[in-house]
């Protein structure tokens, strides 16, 4: 009798990728994004066990909202205090803040429980001019535009 394969935390074999975010759509980018992270793009994929990747996302302002999202889609943040309430446009977020943006869009596919915060944690964005950090790990380039 065969028996189904569960990963083991200190089985898991990590790879770091890259992805470009210039001219690719938000919720295109976040899905790819959030797949790798969770690590469903593996056999080896287990729910309950971080089998993911890390990513790093670069030129995070250059990517594309499509539609009239630049304009319409708001984003909401509370202070806890009352009247605390603030609000932002995603074409505001995109300009002053565009590593937020692409952050809050991969979160919000990522499971909300501390497996999804672990899994999170694994994203690394960086806007255009932006020195690379994790050079040192040679990570090769992943082509959003071929998975899609």
């Amino acid at each position: 009798m065969r028996s189904t394969f569960l990963a083991k935390p200190h089985e898991i074999q990590r790879n770091w990728y890259i992805v470009d975010a210039t001219d690719v759509p938000l919720g295109r980018l976040s899905s790819v994004v959030a797949t790798v992270l969770r690590g469903k793009n593996k056999p080896t994929f287990t729910p309950s066990v971080d089998t993911g990747d890390f990513v790093i996302v670069i030129n995070a302002d250059k990517v594309q909202l499509t539609g009239k999202k630049a304009t319409d889609k708001t984003y909401y943040h509370h202070s806890g205090y009352p009247g605390g309430l603030k609000a932002r446009k995603a074409g505001t977020l995109r300009e002053k803040n565009p590593k937020k943006l692409i952050e809050l869009s991969v979160q919000g596919m990522l499971p909300k429980n501390t497996l999804g915060r672990a899994q999170g944690l694994k994203l690394h964005v960086y806007a255009s001019g932006e020195e690379v950090g994790q050079s040192a790990q040679k990570p090769p380039v992943l082509n959003i535009k071929d998975l899609l």
